[in-house]
């Protein structure tokens, strides 16, 4: 298996296990630029982001431990912890089937989706403001794009923020997609809970269609090194 975290600052793409992002951060060094590439099989990968090997769930916690270290959190008048970011954790794992020497590959993605925000109630300003603006682009790219699928429209804008490009082949018909999501109990939330909601809803009538097991033949000479 092997994990890697990232995430969306700005439209910008950060690498939440790298050893050297404080150090840059610390020394006003330029951030590093990442790119989104996917190739003809469907994967998705992101340019010189850190992959780490791993064999256990402790393993795995620890890394998340880690990483949300790293991620970028700011005070607003709504949440003392409010994520600034969208977070992505991803887990790719390998197998084989004894029986059928068959390989399989597959890829888990969890991803933590900052809240949208309305300004009048967060009282953002600064840099807070560009995070929140940012934040609530995405997540109306991401509504589009739920939209473009529900109505089964020949164009998706998947490609109108970085969110969209790199989830595509979650959304796309060789993948499987849950989505969890909150909503507040209290009564002055009631706007941003029917919003959510309202959501939630158009991503319920959502058909991407049937997922295909990924597998291939092990080669011959793996065979003869068993």
């Amino acid at each position: 298996m092997q994990a890697s975290m990232l995430e969306i600052y700005n439209e910008t793409i950060r690498d939440l296990l790298s050893t050297n992002r404080v150090g840059n951060l610390e020394n006003g060094a330029a951030a590093k630029q990442y790119t989104i590439k996917h190739d003809a099989n469907g994967n998705t990968h992101v340019s010189d982001l850190t992959v780490v090997d791993v064999c256990s769930i402790k393993e795995v916690s620890y890394l998340l431990h880690q990483a949300a270290q790293s991620r970028s959190v700011g005070k607003t008048q709504m949440n003392e912890q409010s994520s600034r970011s969208h977070c992505v954790f991803t887990l790719r794992i390998s197998g084989v089937n004894e029986s059928t020497e068959q390989q399989v590959h597959g890829v888990l993605n969890l991803i933590d989706l900052a809240g949208s925000e309305r300004l009048s109630k967060s009282g953002s300003t600064g840099d807070r403001l560009r995070e929140t603006q940012a934040i609530n682009k995405s997540l109306s790219s991401l509504s589009d794009v739920i939209f473009a699928l529900a109505k089964k429209e020949d164009h998706v804008p998947f490609r109108n923020s970085k969110l969209t490009y790199l989830l595509q082949p979650c959304l796309g018909g060789d993948s499987k997609t849950l989505m969890f999501v909150n909503i507040s109990p209290d009564p002055s939330s009631v706007g941003e809970s029917l919003c959510s909601l309202r959501l939630a809803a158009r991503v319920n009538a959502c058909e991407i269609g049937v997922p295909r097991r990924v597998t291939s033949m092990r080669t011959a000479d793996y065979r003869l090194t068993k």
